[in-house]
């Protein structure tokens, strides 16, 4: 959960592309679970990652569980398979389990509307009478909201606090933006709700009702919402592997605050290859199990795509295999959960830190070790474009944006053009070009640089309906078409923009040197026509390094009245003023006491300046503030 929300607040910082050479970094695949244990510990310390639990686990069986490393440097004290690790969001599953058990039940359905359920729960949905928001909404993110707000996030939440209290406590971000049921967004709100209705339908706690109908049948025997015991559960830490974390008491305790020991995550994973079937008990039905593996909600599930993000469970695609499971992060921790039921075979682990680098290295050695005597999957065979492509080539913006604070910068990185060549479809943005081959209908599956393509169709071109045209890329991204003439000069308008920052930055030294070394050449009249300018520059300068210092831990200090988030505030209003200023001066300035090249270069400039300015006062930005 944590790395999601980082990333989403990182992205305005940079929009650059930043590519990974997959082929330098590979390595050749453990071949024995000792092999693969040398590499872990090689890793941990490469990445100055204290700890890290794992299990790989087989339909009959483990294979291999541990905990490796520190579970806490200060002590020195190792990590063990028994071992309690944050699970962060891999615990959204439980709530769609649980729902399930009371469908099952005939108790409700995933049809049923959330306000049916629930009425005293808020949220805002304009087209409710038509459209409402219903369960199955909750749990496939597809009701439109916004992810929760910083706030939210940095909300300590004691364990004694209700569901229904934490529900109530800011519910400003549980408004529907589209539809539900049409696109995917990612939102940890939608959990908690689904959370208590459990609570309401059952009569129980939700912690309880999972306790006694899930974790106690599973195996799970140490799980637990709650913080656990003093030295059972591992100290999470910064990227240094040195400073800790406090306990996160997450507001909604169902969208990612289980600690699990390895142990606990392999019998898990056991559940999801075995169907639901634990020993001779079917604790789950099968055909919940599917249910939780397949999209059913977005347009694109509507018309045939198969991968996606289902019911807490979610398609992903490495070295050409398919996985099914879910990932999680919180502050200072980092988990992945995967399983491919055709094979009988899936993996866990957590590391106590916030490093995702270490992350990514990690799973890759495991999934290599797990995959290196498998065979492939046939791939999806090429087949032709489908009769009215040409009706998608063109303009796209992303549509389905998780984090509306940054929607603003989301949607001008990710501007793309669609083009058909070859019988192939041709993406292009910021990323670089993506290519995809048609297999049937309207789907298309990636065609990957390296020797790792996707077996299965990702991305489809969306029948028109009323909103537009659309293409599904992925599991949460939905592009809509937009016309060349609002995309091309957004484009120039971005090149322009930031020409005229850089442009003031290497300015700035000549005159202002050139005014210290030369008196004689001060010109009074030109002064703030140049001062402003570069202040306004270095106030956004200053505003991003303010947002990438804080993002080591950005929940506490953005999600807070603090001085990071004051500084922000402060720095994005000082933006918008100086600009302001720069077009005041301007103005103000008599024609015969300035220069016509220092008047042209000065209008230029203000010109760019007010653009940025007038696009962030409309989306919100300037006096932001994180806190609200």
């Amino acid at each position: 959960m944590l790395r999601r929300v980082t990333a989403m607040a990182l992205l305005f910082l940079v929009s650059s592309p930043a590519w990974a050479d997959d082929k330098a970094q590979k390595t050749k695949p453990a071949q024995t679970t000792a092999e693969l244990q040398q590499q872990i510990e090689k890793l941990l310390r490469d990445t100055h990652t204290p700890g890290v639990s794992l299990a790989i686990v087989h339909k009959y069986g483990p294979e291999y569980i541990a905990g490796l490393g520190m579970a806490d440097v200060a002590s020195k004290r190792a990590a063990n398979e028994t071992t309690l690790f944050r699970i962060g969001s891999t615990s959204k599953a439980f709530a769609s389990l649980s729902i399930l058990l009371l469908a099952d039940q005939g108790k409700l359905s995933l049809d049923d509307p959330v306000h049916k359920l629930a009425p005293e729960v808020w949220f805002k949905n304009r087209w409710e009478s038509q459209d409402p928001v219903r369960v199955v909404h909750l749990l496939e993110h597809t009701t439109g909201w916004d992810d929760m707000h910083l706030r939210e996030y940095a909300k300590e939440w004691p364990a004694d606090m209700g569901l229904r209290q934490a529900l109530d406590y800011d519910h400003s971000s549980r408004t529907s933006r589209w539809r539900p049921g049409t696109r995917m967004a990612y939102c940890n709100s939608g959990p908690p709700v689904a959370a208590y209705i459990v609570e309401k339908v059952s009569g129980q706690r939700f912690e309880d009702f999972v306790q006694d109908h899930l974790f106690n049948l599973i195996g799970m025997k140490t799980a637990t919402y709650f913080p656990p015991p003093p030295g059972t559960a591992t100290t999470l830490y910064h990227n240094d592997g040195k400073t800790p974390f406090p306990y996160w008491n997450i507001i909604f305790r169902p969208a990612g605050s289980i600690n699990a020991s390895a142990l606990d995550m392999a019998a898990y994973v056991q559940f999801y290859l075995n169907r639901g079937v634990v020993g001779n008990v079917q604790v789950v039905p099968e055909a919940d199990i599917l249910r939780m593996e397949n999209p059913r909600s977005t347009w694109a599930a509507r018309e045939g795509m198969k991968p996606g993000y289902g019911l807490s469970n979610y398609w992903s695609f490495h070295q050409g295999f398919a996985w099914h499971g879910h990932n999680g992060g919180v502050n200072g921790g980092l988990t992945e959960m995967a399983y491919m039921p055709e094979y009988g075979v899936g993996y866990f682990f957590s590391i106590n830190s916030g490093n995702a680098d270490a992350s990514d290295k990690i799973g890759k050695a495991i999934r290599g070790y797990i995959i290196h005597s498998l065979q492939k999957p046939a791939v999806v065979p090429a087949a032709a474009l489908p009769a009215n492509y040409t009706d998608y080539a063109g303009w796209y913006e992303p549509d389905s944006p998780r984090v509306e604070m940054t929607h603003f910068i989301d949607r001008l990185a990710g501007l793309t053009r669609v083009k058909f060549a070859d019988g192939k479809l041709l993406m292009s943005n910021l990323q670089g070009q993506q290519t995809f081959i048609p297999v049937g209908g309207a789907q298309f599956r990636y065609v990957a640089k390296d020797d790792d393509p996707e077996p299965v169709a990702t991305t489809a071109l969306l029948k028109p309906n009323h909103e537009g045209l659309f293409i599904q890329a992925g599991a949460g991204t939905t592009l809509r078409h937009i016309s060349s003439w609002l995309a091309i000069p957004q484009i120039a308008l971005i090149g322009f923009v930031l020409l005229c920052m850089i442009a003031i930055l290497l300015y700035a030294p000549f005159w202002i040197i050139g005014g210290l070394a030369f008196p004689k050449r001060r010109r009074p009249s030109e002064r703030a026509m140049r001062t402003w300018p570069l202040l306004s520059v270095l106030c956004l300068t200053a505003f991003v390094v303010t947002v990438t210092a804080a993002s080591d831990d950005i929940i506490a200090r953005l999600g807070n009245f603090t001085p990071w988030s004051v500084a922000i505030f402060a720095l994005t209003l000082a933006f918008g003023f100086a600009s302001m200023a720069s077009f005041v001066s301007l103005g103000r300035a008599r024609p015969e006491n300035v220069r016509r090249v220092v008047r042209g270069f000065s209008i230029v400039v203000t010109t760019g300046l007010l653009t940025a300015t007038l696009y962030f006062a409309w989306w919100g930005v300037i006096g932001w503030r994180t806190w609200a």
